[in-house]
């Protein structure tokens, strides 16, 4: 494979998408010819830093592939570990990031996304002197004495569990409609009736965890897809605070937390492996993450891989929200299965919803249609490439494997391909990571529950 005249091998190929151009092998050759030594750091929240030194071609003949390698490294720092600056000591790059990641550039999604979530405009800076690393991961989880109440807020539902010293009391699951509904005082009114729900059924309460789709800082709510039909004028007032407000309304002044469900989900997978270091990836409306590290600790990156590039193919498919090519969304998602069935021969209903697509791949599947078999081995090659790419970002132990894309034959199809990816064409990092799915116990310890363990206690 060719891209900007950087040439390299890829032996394992997705047979319905033979054009993809896994980035780790694009950046591997990048490097063996790059030179130029170019530092680069982004800037988050509370002064937090991710710093990178590498290299690039600093010639006009590869000016398009350092170009590319630049802007593909800056937007994976971006989307994993999140950030409203962006530092550069190359004068050439500096003016070429300055350009992309603005109003008016390629990266304008990007460019307003982060100034939102920081708060603070996003910017490009020159410097000859970039900042170090900076991390303050939080240790967060595990908490499991006294009185607690952990709540999931999920798009289709709600769950919240009454814990009292490790023991699920009371658990309790509730259809609602947040995605679709404008006024924030029914997202409050409901998550105010789950937190009173649980608080029956314990003589106090003592901690409060919340598991929520989307990114929070300082327990803020600094976007959600919950909250996607709340007008902007509303968002600030009523919305950012509204985890905060409506456990300090109901219980007074509790420990609480307010993290990212895909953190919680690898914090519950961290719980029951009685291990640390978990990357969680679960693959269905969209690909959500999250990561607890060696320590057991949850990091405050973003983890939305579903932005990250993984494939330099000029050609992927582009990402409707971000106008992006090439992210993790395409490719480890539903809408990674939908991409693919047609390649296959599979003609899937066009009034159907993304869901029920799903579904009726799965149902072929389980079937043994070998049409669906190779939709499930493309997504496991795909996964396989990217995750020794992952690995190179996060150096996890363990890789948590869930969602409905997951499920069934063709999940298991797709784990089986994913690893002879990994053993026959990562050998240095396949034998580091161990791939794993839900079990019995992971099940028993639940997101809410997990998310009942994020707070300490008053001590």
């Amino acid at each position: 494979m060719e891209r900007f005249g950087i040439s390299f091998q890829v032996d394992h190929v997705p047979e319905l998408d033979p054009d993809f151009m896994p980035i780790l092998k694009f950046n591997r050759a990048f490097l063996e010819t790059a030179k130029k030594p170019v530092a680069l750091a982004v800037e988050r929240a509370d002064g937090q830093m991710a710093s990178c030194r590498t290299f690039i071609h600093g010639t006009p003949e590869m000016a398009q592939a350092d170009r590319c390698y630049v802007d593909r490294l800056v937007k994976t720092i971006l989307w994993t570990q999140g950030g409203f600056r962006v530092y550069v000591d190359d004068p050439e790059m500096y003016e070429y990031l300055s350009g992309v990641y603005s109003q008016a550039g390629q990266r304008a999604f990007d460019w307003d996304f982060m100034a939102n979530v920081y708060e603070h405009p996003f910017e490009v800076v020159r410097t000859d002197a970039v900042p170090e690393a900076k991390d303050a991961p939080k240790a967060m989880g595990g908490h499991l004495e006294g009185c607690r109440i952990g709540f999931d807020a999920g798009g289709s539902d709600r769950k919240v569990s009454a814990v009292i010293d490790g023991e699920t009391v009371f658990s309790e699951e509730v259809v609602w409609y947040p995605k679709i509904t404008a006024d924030p005082q029914y997202h409050y009114d409901g998550i105010v009736a789950a937190l009173k729900s649980a608080a029956e059924h314990m003589p106090r309460v003592d901690a409060v965890g919340v598991s929520s789709a989307g990114i929070y800082i300082n327990d803020r709510t600094m976007s959600a897809s919950l909250f996607l039909k709340v007008p902007r004028e509303l968002y600030e007032d009523k919305v950012k605070n509204i985890y905060i407000r409506a456990i300090r309304d109901t219980f007074g002044d509790v420990p609480f937390a307010v993290v990212n469900d895909g953190d919680v989900s690898a914090l519950a997978g961290a719980m029951s492996l009685e291990d640390n270091n978990v990357l969680g990836i679960a693959m269905g409306t969209s690909e959500a993450v999250g990561y607890v590290d060696g320590q057991g600790r949850i990091t405050g990156w973003l983890n939305e891989l579903a932005f990250v590039p993984v494939d330099v193919n000029p050609e992927a498919m582009e990402d409707e929200w971000s106008g992006d090519i090439g992210c993790g969304v395409k490719y480890f998602s539903q809408d990674g299965v939908i991409k693919l069935a047609p390649r296959a021969g599979i003609a899937l209903d066009e009034n159907a919803s993304p869901a029920e697509k799903l579904k009726a791949v799965q149902a072929l599947m389980e079937a043994d249609d070998p049409r669906a078999a190779k939709v499930y081995e493309s997504i496991g090659c795909y996964l396989g490439h990217t995750l020794a790419y992952y690995y190179g970002l996060y150096g996890f132990r363990y890789v948590l494997l869930l969602g409905r894309v997951m499920s069934g034959k063709g999940g298991d199809r797709l784990l089986e391909v994913c690893r002879k990816v990994l053993d026959e064409e990562y050998p240095d990092c396949a034998g580091k990571m161990q791939l794993t799915l839900p079990d019995e116990k992971f099940r028993r310890v639940g997101q809410s529950m997990a998310a009942a363990s994020l707070p300490a206690g008053r001590g």
